[in-house]
């Protein structure tokens, strides 16, 4: 292990034991054993192969489970163009996320096996496939056709599949994972996506299980209700009759039209203290970042944030234009804030969530660099201009979007983005158990390091121990967790350090962004510079400026001469008051660097590209919040959430 990396975690390392001598005396480096989390595992938690109808019939006929599996873990395969590819650095843990909605189905129809449909579907999916596919055979590019053909009366409106060929695919899904899966190597998690198409209410449910819990019972799908709260029944029903663990992660809220964080159930009533309950028993956490865009702010809702305007897809998931006031109620830091309120009125909040970064790359190959993008789908990585400025699904272009709004073009695409855990080991049992107590946090694609907490006694000096973890544990509580009931005359300290990707840019700085609502019932926000590079000088509005940019675009090159490879701080809040629930969450920036968009153009040598497509970037990392209750018993944790044993 690298010692610079060992001190940065906080890790007791286990030392050789000296033998006591014959006069009994005590050995001279005893071992020593932490029970604190010491290590940073980096995953994607939302990845499609081939067997996702969509993915299919985009294009992705050579990448199913098998494959990406392979290439998670370091392998080398042959991709949907030919090309034989591999990561630069595997991951640590993957969950494989294929639509539950007639999963499998396009293979079937692919083999002919018509029996595997339903008899009143059988002959209608067979010739509309077939007719499709001939015409993909012709001409590679006709995918979208494909996809258009197929889901002509859409693949969401019933399941063509027979019972049985569904639970024969879905244990191969499941015995595929637990022989993929190696403890204390790789992690291979059960999964599936839960797709309510109609206003994007995605989920991706992981399960804790191996396949033996798993099969005992078919994955719930949005054929069989678009409602979250029927989701949650089922897990429920799912942990009382098998006794396994699932939990569910939300994703591209950005794109909901508002309908994710709605103040309002399905039914369109208010919020109950059960459902709230719910809510944060089976989504601990939030894919604030994946390839359709950041789900962090808006520039609309954080006006005053200077780094809000960032991987903006922000588009409807219905044709027709969006209207502005929807925003609050698809974004984290919005929702984070309205969690607040709700917490107020019904003493549980619904919206506490931890951060989460996936994929959701339906090629099978879990790519997250800028100068490696392959696109979410194989109808975004062909080598021309369209991959840029074509719509990022062609057959989604909604015209008429507001100036608000950049709509759908390819380079409203992003090479993001990946979870990182706080665990003591690489198991299932150890990954699923960080990500309820939300001791995670999510990155755009480089793999930075951060530590995060929250208490009542840290000191400046410790901003610069060797054994930063250790001191966070002792004094405080991690990322993901509670501070309640304010010490008389105690403002709440953070103590926060962050290293950079050793394989990538510099650090330009680390934020505090603050939510929280005041006595008077009003929401805000703050974002704080509690730690940046270089000498620069805030100005006198406080705020620290630019950190430069050293990108040559023509090139798509940049050079570490400027921000810095690690920051670190304890910041105490100035503006708390003891009687306002808050949270806080970190937010590191890297100094400018290259966009995938500017590594196609220098490759595929793409010139005069009009002046909106962005050519550089400033990758980011999102901590989990830390929350203050005023008062003890007001939507805590312990009295919600699944308990944090993971005995089984």
């Amino acid at each position: 292990m690298n010692p610079w990396f060992s001190r940065f975690c906080g890790v007791l390392l286990l030392v050789a034991q000296v033998p006591v001598s014959a006069q009994g005396e005590a050995p001279y480096a005893p071992q020593v054993v932490s029970h604190k989390p010491d290590r940073v595992l980096w995953g994607d938690t939302h990845l499609h192969t081939s067997l996702s109808v969509d993915a299919y019939a985009f294009g992705n006929r050579s990448i199913g489970p098998e494959e990406a599996y392979r290439f998670a873990k370091g392998g080398t395969v042959t991709a949907f163009n030919g090309q034989s590819v591999r990561l630069k650095r595997p991951l640590d843990f993957l969950v494989i996320a294929d639509h539950a909605e007639n999963l499998g189905l396009l293979p079937e129809l692919e083999k002919g096996n018509t029996g595997a449909l339903e008899p009143g579907k059988a002959q209608g999916w067979r010739e509309r496939f077939a007719a499709a596919w001939q015409g993909v055979k012709d001409d590679p590019e006709r995918s979208v056709q494909l996809w258009q053909d197929v889901s002509g009366a859409s693949f969401m409106e019933g399941n063509a599949l027979t019972a049985q060929t569904r639970r024969s695919i879905w244990q191969r899904v499941a015995r595929l994972a637990d022989a993929e899966n190696e403890p204390g190597r790789f992690t291979a998690f059960i999964g599936y996506e839960w797709t309510q198409w109609n206003e994007w209410l995605h989920r991706v449910v992981v399960y804790r299980d191996d396949e033996r819990r798993a099969v005992q019972m078919l994955p719930f799908t949005a054929l069989e209700s678009g409602d979250p709260e029927e989701l949650w029944k089922w897990m429920d029903a799912y942990e009382r009759n098998t006794g396994g663990r699932l939990l569910a992660i939300p994703h591209n809220s950005n794109l909901t039209s508002g309908t994710m964080f709605a103040l309002h159930r399905g039914s369109g009533e208010a919020f109950t203290v059960d459902y709230a309950r719910a809510r944060q028993r089976w989504e601990p956490l939030l894919e604030i970042t994946q390839a359709k865009g950041d789900s962090e702010t808006h520039p609309l809702l954080s006006p005053n944030d200077e780094f809000a305007n960032f991987e903006r897809m922000s588009m409807p998931a219905r044709a027709g234009s969006k209207p502005d006031h929807v925003r609050p109620y698809e974004y984290a830091r919005s929702a984070l804030k309205l969690g607040l309120s709700e917490q107020s009125r019904l003493g549980v909040n619904p919206f506490k969530f931890g951060m989460a970064g996936g994929t959701d790359m339906h090629t099978g190959l879990s790519t997250t660099d800028e100068e490696n993008f392959w696109g979410a789908s194989t109808s975004l990585s062909g080598p021309h201009r369209d991959r840029i400025l074509g719509p990022w699904l062609p057959h989604a272009r909604v015209p008429g979007a507001l100036p608000t709004d950049p709509g759908q073009a390819g380079w409203t695409m992003s090479a993001a983005g990946l979870t990182a855990v706080w665990a003591e080991e690489n198991t299932r049992d150890a990954i699923f158990a960080a990500m309820l107590r939300r001791e995670t946090y999510a990155t755009t694609g480089p793999r930075i390091l951060l530590r995060f907490f929250g208490g009542w006694e840290f000191e400046p000096g410790d901003a610069v121990r060797p054994d930063v973890a250790e001191a966070g544990y002792r004094k405080g509580v991690p990322m993901g967790g509670d501070l309640e009931a304010a010490p008389s005359g105690r403002a709440p300290a953070f103590l926060i350090r962050a290293a950079r990707d050793p394989l990538g840019a510099n650090l330009d700085r680390i934020q505090i962004v603050k939510g929280w609502q005041s006595r008077d019932g009003r929401l805000h926000e703050l974002v704080h510079d509690v730690a940046f590079s270089g000498t620069r000088v805030r100005d006198t509005r406080g705020r620290v400026p630019p950190v430069g940019n050293t990108v040559d675009v023509a090139e798509a090159s940049y050079w570490n001469s400027i921000g810095s490879p690690e920051l670190s701080a304890v910041w105490r809040d100035p503006g708390f008051d003891p009687e306002e629930p808050a949270a806080y969450y970190v937010r590191v920036i890297e100094i400018p660097t290259p966009k995938w968009t500017a590594f196609d153009a220098r490759y595929f040598d793409i010139r005069n590209l009009p002046p909106e497509v962005p050519l550089t970037t400033q990758e980011r990392a999102y901590s989990s919040p830390i929350w203050y209750t005023p008062r003890a018993g007001t939507g805590g944790e312990e009295d919600i959430r699944l308990p944090r044993d993971t005995t089984r």
